[in-house]
C-alpha cells in the first residue's frame, strides 16, 4: 500500500479528526465544566473509542488545551544555534517567538476559545504554565548550544524566559487586536516593548 504523503489524505484526516475531539472537549467543558467532563464523553460526540483518543491526546485536559507535538522549525532552530539570523541575541530570540507563532497546531480562532477556557478552569492554568515550562526547556537547549555551554545556565535560562514572554505578549496583543492577524505579526510589538522597558537616558 502507497502511503500518503505529508499534507496528503492521511494526514488531513488525522488532523480533522483532531480537531473534531478538540471541538468536543471546548462544547462539553462549556456546557457541564471540566470536572464533569470524562474521556468516554468527548469519545461519544466525536464517534471515536478511547483507544483512538490516547493516539492523539494522554489526557481530557490536554484534549481540551490541544496539546500536540510542536517543535521549533528545525531550519528556524539551526539558524539560532549557528549565532543568526542577525547575530543580535535579543532580534535572534525574536526570530524564534516568530518561528513558533507561525507553526501553532491551533487555528486562531480554536486558540482564542482555549485560552477563554484557561481562564475559567483552574486545572487547565496549571497544565498550560506546565507545557509553557516544556516549551521553555526546549529553548534553554537551543541557547545552551549557540554558547557553547555544556550545560544550560543563568544566561540560557534568561534568553529563553525572554522568548516565552515574547509569544505571550504577541498573543495578549493579538488577542486585544481582535485576532485578526496571524499572532506572529505581534512579535516586534513585544521586542519594541522590551526595549523600552530595559531603555535607559
Amino acid at each position: 500500500m502507497t502511503q500518503s504523503p505529508p499534507g496528503g489524505l492521511r494526514e488531513r484526516k488525522k488532523a480533522a479528526r483532531r480537531e473534531a475531539l478538540v471541538a468536543a472537549a471546548h462544547d462539553l467543558v462549556h456546557e457541564h465544566g471540566l470536572d464533569a467532563v470524562t474521556v468516554e464523553m468527548i469519545c461519544d460526540q466525536v464517534g471515536v473509542s478511547p483507544r483512538t483518543f490516547f493516539n492523539y491526546f494522554d489526557s481530557k485536559i490536554d484534549s481540551v488545551l490541544g496539546i500536540a507535538p510542536w517543535e521549533i522549525d528545525p531550519e528556524a532552530a539551526a539558524t539560532f544555534v549557528a549565532g543568526g539570523p542577525t547575530g543580535n541575541l535579543l532580534l535572534d530570540c525574536a526570530e524564534l517567538a516568530t518561528a513558533q507563532l507561525a507553526d501553532v497546531p491551533l487555528d486562531p480562532e480554536r486558540m482564542s476559545q482555549t485560552m477563554q477556557l484557561v481562564h475559567r478552569e483552574p486545572q487547565l492554568l496549571l497544565r498550560h504554565m506546565a507545557w509553557l515550562e516544556e516549551r521553555c526547556g526546549l529553548v534553554e537547549d537551543l541557547v545552551a548550544r549557540r554558547n557553547g555551554a555544556e550545560t544550560v545556565g543563568p544566561a540560557e535560562k534568561n534568553a529563553a524566559m525572554i522568548v516565552t514572554v515574547m509569544v505571550r505578549s504577541a498573543l495578549t496583543h493579538w488577542e486585544a487586536a481582535g485576532r485578526t492577524d496571524p499572532p506572529f505579526t505581534y512579535v516586534s510589538v513585544a521586542v519594541a516593548e522590551l526595549r523600552a522597558l530595559f531603555a535607559t537616558d
